[in-house]
């Protein structure tokens, strides 16, 4: 564990500016910095760093936070991760806490197992490079499909020698040990028949050009290795087994690689295997993984998921078992992603037509021959089915299956609505079939939302004005006040209910010196008024106990002790009046007010508001409880009377006219 004191020196050292001008150009923009969103593709800036608050937003995608935030959205590291890369940066010496026994030995041993697959991919990189038997056959194999020295070294490709046990025995000579060798499958370890006290050690991977596989955060979790002998008892292609840190199904080739590139172009090329992985990047479309042979899993998608929405599955021209491929598909769907696919001309893969054309062609061929899954399934299965009425239904049910997938509603209705014209079947058919499968499913797709609870219906277009939560905004208005000018001394008009000459009851004005952050404290406690929202209630309870505590509040060190969830929905609240500046008002003389200006007018207003809402709300339910009882109660009538009269104070006192 990474000790709080790293930490806080961390935040403390890390400027935000400075971080973020590594990945994204920025320009100065008044006393913040703009740039060109890193998550969307755009054209005009959206992107905003404010050096003094130490925070980023992003308007185009919502995104936001700190600079720990940046790193584990932009590059998707870890919170560890993102804390060591910041220490590295500023050469700031990272302190470990102390660790239980059982944390240490289980932190230590997937440490160790890290460290022996890193090793591992420098020894088979240095074969490669070095040796005869790697240039000769390794870098040979390479060079024929086409890979730069530059692809091969970006992609960590090296060569496992032609000998039993070659790599184990470099491993152990640099004291890795046997142990962590075996459970990280690079060697294979067995008893000696002849000697059961002695063990006999074999390199998985001998004879064979090796490919690293890497976390998204760029560890290196296992390898495939291919086999480069016509031997046909051997796999052509072995993948490391299961470890502690590497699970086949969670991991995708080449994510380490592809995860900027997919966010900011919002699609993700998924290929089956490595070298198509390569070739694409070599040739400039890096936006692209592979599933490594194996059938698409729910954590494989969720990993693409994180970074677009929109998926094109690329399968080859002649591609043997396209409809069961297809099938896998609807895990795809199921996610409320976007799919596309697209197959190449026949005899033709990914590799081949990317090493065969240059990078204008391919991006061409993609864009013109990727067909929408949906419509591309129907065509293609109708052509299978043709005359035959049995295989037709059968299609029908597919299809109508696979759109049932879908979450969206509005979705499923355009795609019966084509997928009808396309199999020349009624549209109330396919509704019909729709229906049944929901109901069918009903008790799982209970379990995942509840729009597909019931049966589908047709989606009727009629506009739905959306209803604006007051309270909501208030409560979020609040938080604002207190993360700016929580800390500020401010003059405030305080209202005090008294009594006239002609005993009517009247708001006198008192002034009154305060903190903001008192100000507000003890507005809400003295109307016993608690925040109903729980996330602003959470940041509200913490930022009054550092106020309290603190005679100096700083916003980077608050948000640096939060967990992640909170420092984003903090950064957004402080960030969204930047966004007026993006629009250069100053240009067309428009002046946007300032709200240092009047501090104490907006509290004042903020806390008035929220109390004549709530007084609005008391009054409903009073006259509900008078309409339920015959005849009222007089009791509860003078209550209402009393609320609407101080509600028109309130409001006369905020100007505003009643009707």
């Amino acid at each position: 564990m990474i000790s709080k004191s790293t930490i806080d020196k961390v935040y403390e050292t890390a400027r935000l500016e400075e971080v973020i001008g590594d990945f994204v150009q920025l320009k100065k923009s008044g006393s913040n910095f703009k740039g060109l969103s890193p998550f969307t593709d755009e054209r005009s800036p959206s992107f905003m760093v404010s050096p003094v608050k130490q925070i980023w937003k992003d308007f185009s995608s919502g995104k936001g936070g700190n600079v720990v935030a940046f790193l584990m959205e932009h590059e998707h590291f870890s919170y560890p991760e993102a804390i060591k890369y910041l220490a590295r940066k500023y050469n700031i010496e990272i302190e470990e806490t102390e660790q239980s026994n059982e944390q240490k030995e289980q932190s230590n041993e997937r440490e160790s197992m890290y460290l022996v697959s890193e090793y591992a991919q420098k020894y088979f990189s240095e074969i490669l490079w070095e040796r005869e038997q790697g240039k000769a056959i390794g870098l040979s194999y390479f060079k024929e499909r086409g890979f730069t020295d530059e692809t091969i070294k970006k992609f960590e490709l090296g060569y496992c020698l032609d000998q039993w046990d070659a790599f184990t025995k470099a491993a152990l000579d640099k004291k890795y040990q046997l142990s962590y060798l075996e459970k990280t499958g690079l060697s294979i370890v067995k008893q000696d028949q002849s000697n059961p006290e002695k063990k006999r050690t074999f390199d998985r991977f001998k004879g064979r050009v090796m490919f690293p596989i890497h976390s998204m955060s760029g560890r290196v979790l296992g390898f495939g290795g291919r086999i480069l002998t016509n031997d046909k008892k051997a796999a052509k292609y072995l993948n490391s087994p299961e470890s502690d840190i590497y699970h086949k199904s969670k991991v995708l080739y080449g994510i380490y690689f592809a995860k900027q590139a997919i966010a900011k172009e919002d699609n993700c090329y998924l290929v089956e295997g490595y070298t198509d992985v390569i070739q694409f990047y070599q040739r400039g479309i890096q936006n692209v993984v592979a599933s490594s042979g194996t059938a698409l899993t729910s954590d494989q998608i969720r990993l693409i998921n994180r970074l677009t929405k929109n998926i094109t599955v690329l399968f080859d021209g002649d591609a043997a078992g396209l409809r069961a491929s297809l099938r896998g598909i609807d895990l795809i769907l199921e996610q409320g992603m976007n799919v596309k696919v697209c197959t190449f001309p026949e005899g033709e893969d990914p590799d081949s037509f990317a090493k065969n054309n240059d990078y204008e062609e391919v991006v061409r061929y993609l864009k013109e021959n990727s067909k929408d899954f949906i419509q591309f399934k129907a065509s293609l299965l109708m052509k299978e089915a043709a005359n035959d009425p049995i295989k037709r239904a059968d299609t029908v049910r597919d299809i109508v299956n696979s759109i049932g997938k879908i979450p969206d509603r509005i979705k499923k209705e355009i795609y019966i609505q084509e997928c009808a014209q396309i199999m020349n079947v009624s549209e109330s058919v396919l509704f019909n079939t729709l229906a049944q499968i929901g109901k069918k499913d009903a008790a799982e797709a209970n379990k995942k939302s509840k729009p597909d609870q019931q049966a589908f219906n047709v989606v009727k277009n009629e506009p739905q004005q959306q209803k604006v939560d007051v309270q909501y905004e208030l409560e979020r208005q609040i938080i604002e006040l207190l993360l700016l000018y929580g800390d500020k001394d401010e003059e405030f008009e305080d209202l005090v209910l008294k009594e006239n000459e002609k005993g009517d009851l009247e708001l006198e004005p008192e002034s009154m010196e305060a903190k903001v952050f008192e100000k507000i404290y003890l507005d809400l406690q003295e109307d016993e008024i608690e925040l109903t929202h729980n996330l602003f209630r959470d940041i509200y309870y913490r930022i009054m106990e550092e106020l309290n505590e603190k005679e100096n509040f700083s916003i980077n060190r608050f948000i640096a002790d939060l967990d992640q969830d909170l420092a984003i929905e903090i950064s957004s609240i402080l960030m969204d009046e930047e966004k007026y500046m993006l629009h250069q008002w100053e240009r067309k003389d428009i002046y946007p007010k300032d709200k240092k200006i009047g501090i104490s007018q907006l509290v004042s207003e903020t806390i008035l508001t929220l109390r004549c809402y709530l007084i609005k709300k008391r009054i409903g339910s009073l006259q509900e409880r008078t309409l339920e009882s015959e005849g009222g109660n007089s009791e509860t009538l003078e209550e209402i009377m009393n609320y609407i009269q101080l509600n028109m104070l309130l409001n006369k006192k905020l100007n505003r006219v009643l009707s």
